[in-house]
């Protein structure tokens, strides 16, 4: 299956003509995304490599819409090779299904970055002049410290970030929304992170930030950001399976157990390895406990 991806970096920017491009080129699917090239952590590109498998296609209209430095660009390609898959990019042209398209890719990478290393230095040297005659670039504004300049760069910069956050909220807002505060936040860490891949995993200080800005937007109850309840120890495997098996009633319990060993979660005798009899055990104390409705019985 070829598989397209289209990125603009602005919002007065349009997909439309990649998108247009890859279709002709006969992509079955086509993601799109709003995102800076030097952005490595962008979660429609991280979906589409994920979505990938043995013999699929990534196809760009050109390099620079995938990757804006070789490292990247090379890691994706080898992400995409340790599936079994390929990529392509129509204007380059670029075709890693062959020895050749491989060697061309990495000239052009190369190239690429070396064009940009001397568009840097042609900057900096050109901002040095400018200083020595005493010209100072940037918002008079802010170098003032104006306030309403100030406020205006820290309105547009809750924007984007608010944006940004906007993406991934499916990933973590509902956790959040029914863990907290029953639950501390190392807990609630672990179970958001448990299913994502490793480049979209949060670490706990972003995760907060994050779950601030959603209150003071009030997209989240300020009570998420209550001190978590104290919980008797042999409690909190109980709380943990009963917050699985509520983010997914129809989970089956080896899937839980698979969920538990991504969270490093020992058993409650200290093993890393659970079996579905122990987490059957602990979904009955959670019932006990009150932390999940009891099953129903079946209708006969």
């Amino acid at each position: 299956m070829l598989i397209g991806y289209a990125r603009v970096s602005t919002g007065d920017q349009t997909p439309l003509p990649q998108s247009k491009a890859l279709h002709a080129a006969g992509c079955a699917e086509i993601h799109e995304e709003l995102a800076s090239g030097g952005d490595r952590a962008r979660p429609v590109l991280a979906r589409v490599l994920d979505r990938l498998g043995p013999g699929d296609t990534l196809v760009v209209l050109r390099i620079d819409r995938l990757a804006r430095s070789l490292s990247h660009l090379l890691e994706v390609i080898e992400r995409l090779e340790a599936k079994g898959a390929f990529f392509r990019s129509l204007l380059d042209p670029i075709d890693t299904g062959s020895a050749q398209g491989k060697f061309t890719l990495q000239v052009l990478g190369a190239a690429a970055e070396f064009e940009r290393a001397l568009i840097r230095e042609r900057t900096a040297a050109g901002l040095a002049s400018a200083r020595s005659r005493g010209r100072v670039g940037g918002n008079p504004g802010l170098r003032a410290r104006d306030p309403a300049a100030l406020r205006k760069l820290r309105l547009a910069r809750q924007g984007s970030y608010t944006e940004r956050l906007s993406r991934t909220a499916p990933d973590w807002v509902p956790h959040v929304r029914r863990l907290r505060p029953e639950m501390a936040w190392e807990d609630v860490l672990r179970i958001i992170n448990a299913p994502l891949p490793h480049d979209r995993r949060w670490s706990q200080a972003r995760l907060i930030r994050a779950v601030k800005a959603y209150v003071r937007d009030g997209l989240l109850p300020r009570t998420v950001l209550d001190r978590a309840r104290r919980r008797e120890a042999d409690d909190r495997l109980p709380a943990i399976v009963a917050a699985i098996r509520g983010a997914d009633p129809d989970i089956t319990l080896q899937a839980i157990c698979d969920r538990l060993e991504a969270m490093r979660e020992r058993t409650p005798r200290g093993r890393t390895r659970w079996q579905p009899s122990s987490v059957r055990m602990l979904l009955q104390r959670a019932e006990r406990l009150g932390l999940i409705q009891p099953a129903e019985p079946p209708v006969t």
